[in-house]
Order: C-alpha cells, then sequence, then structure tokens
C-alpha cells in the first residue's frame, strides 16, 4: 500500500521492458477479484486499522526494469490505469532509479493559467464529477465552486509544484496529489475559508512555525504525504511559502 492507501503492485525485470507491463497488468486483474485475500493479508500484516483503510478506487502499478521501449511508453497512454515507469542503473554499490513515464489513470481536467483561459475547456471527467462516499463534494468540485481570485491563487501554486517537470498532478477525491514515485505535496481547497492547505514532506521541527501559517499536524492526520502544514490565502503566502514547497519537492 502507497501512503494514500491505494494498493500498489511492483514488478521487476533486470533486464529491458519485455513482459513486465504484461506481467503487471496480469497480477492487477488478479487483485481486483481478491479485494478479501489482500485486505486479510493487510491485516495479518498491518492491522485492521489499516485493512479498513485501503482505497480500491485507484489500484497502482510501478514497473521497474533497465529501460523501456517508446513503444510501450505509447501503448500505456491508451491503458486507463495508474502506472509508474522506473528506471533503474547500477553504479558498482550503487543503484538509482528514474522515473521515464507516470500514467495517472482517468485523466483530470488541466489546470488552465488564468492569462491563458480559453472557453471551451473539456468537462469534468466521471471521477471529477463523483462525490465522495460520505456525499461531500469532490476537491475538483470544490475548486471549480471557488471564487476566481481562489481558482487563480491555485493555478500559481500547481505551476510552483509542477515547475520541475518531473512532478504529476492527480485529482483524489478529497485533495490533488502532487508526486513523482510517492507524493510530494497534497492540496486541498477550501473556498468559504479562501485558502488552500497544503501539506508537505517537510519536517516541522526544522521549521519556524508560524500560526495561521504553518503547523505540525503530526499527532492530528493527514492526507498522505507529510506532516507540515502550510495554509495559503494569498500570493504573499504562496511566495513565502516557496522554499518549503522546493523543500519538498527535492525530498520526493
Amino acid at each position: 500500500m502507497d501512503e494514500t492507501g491505494a494498493p500498489v503492485i511492483i514488478e521487476y525485470k533486470r533486464t529491458r521492458d519485455k513482459e513486465v507491463v504484461t506481467q503487471a497488468l496480469s497480477y492487477l486483474a488478479w487483485l481486483n477479484d481478491s479485494h478479501a485475500e489482500f485486505e486479510g493479508l493487510v491485516q495479518d500484516r498491518l492491522g485492521a486499522e489499516a485493512a479498513g483503510s485501503v482505497d480500491w478506487n485507484r489500484p497502482r502499478i510501478v514497473c521497474v526494469a533497465g529501460d523501456f521501449t517508446p513503444h510501450t511508453v505509447v501503448a500505456l497512454e491508451m491503458i486507463r490505469q495508474r502506472i509508474d515507469l522506473v528506471a533503474y542503473r547500477v553504479f558498482e554499490d550503487v543503484v538509482t532509479l528514474r522515473l521515464v513515464a507516470s500514467f495517472t489513470g482517468t485523466p483530470t481536467t488541466p489546470v488552465v493559467p488564468r492569462a491563458r483561459a480559453v472557453p471551451g475547456t473539456a468537462a469534468p471527467t466521471e471521477t471529477e464529477e463523483r462525490r465522495t462516499p460520505g456525499g461531500g463534494k469532490t476537491v475538483q468540485q470544490h475548486l471549480d465552486a471557488a471564487p476566481q481570485e481562489l481558482k487563480d491563487l491555485f493555478a500559481d501554486l500547481d505551476a510552483v509544484l509542477t515547475e520541475s517537470g518531473s512532478v504529476q498532478r492527480e485529482a483524489l477525491q478529497c485533495y490533488f496529489a502532487y508526486r513523482r514515485m510517492k507524493n510530494v505535496a497534497s492540496v486541498k481547497v477550501q473556498p468559504r475559508k479562501r485558502a488552500l492547505v497544503v501539506t508537505l514532506k517537510v519536517d516541522p521541527d526544522s521549521v519556524k512555525l508560524v500560526e495561521g501559517f504553518t503547523r505540525d499536524v503530526r499527532g492530528i492526520g493527514f492526507h498522505g504525504t507529510g506532516a507540515l502544514e502550510v495554509r495559503i490565502r494569498s500570493h504573499a503566502d504562496l511566495e513565502r511559502a516557496g522554499d518549503l514547497i522546493r523543500r519538498s519537492v527535492e525530498a520526493g
């Protein structure tokens, strides 16, 4: 299970990508038919609370191989599954990992910067329109209902989080997840409070906490990313949070 509670299949081949993806997809087919068996295994290893938190909405595949052909990348663009392709290299006693491609499964509505917004953008997908199990709105619906200045602030935050080119954004039920191979940030939208709540992978003990701006959420709970919460209400807040955001991205 990853930090969001989603089941993860990791398939590894020592050579190039021969059969690594097809084998992983066959395991996914087994997983989809074996919820009870998987939850039983989670309960045995991690306890009843973890077993009850398994998120079956978006199982994930991580394929690791020496390299991947362009044909594999193109083919996976046609498959609506969450799949990460990771290439490895061995240098004497050091192993390096490189994220080749990341597919989020169901596509999300892109964040269009306000200066480039155009009419007639794509309608929300079925996943985005679906409400949370408790009947509340999804994070995409909260963003759609937000005042324009909060949408503009979100677009600028999104640009900062993804400026490296290696961070992918994915709309989950309660928050937007920004990730490489793991989450580097999660963002919740609070239209009524006109705020963006960002959780970062930064040690709160390394930060001078400021009331109303940053707080340690280790004893409160958070959405599978890190323990530092940053509340952004203005572009001044976003600028002030820039160094913390970059630290979290680098840590991911």
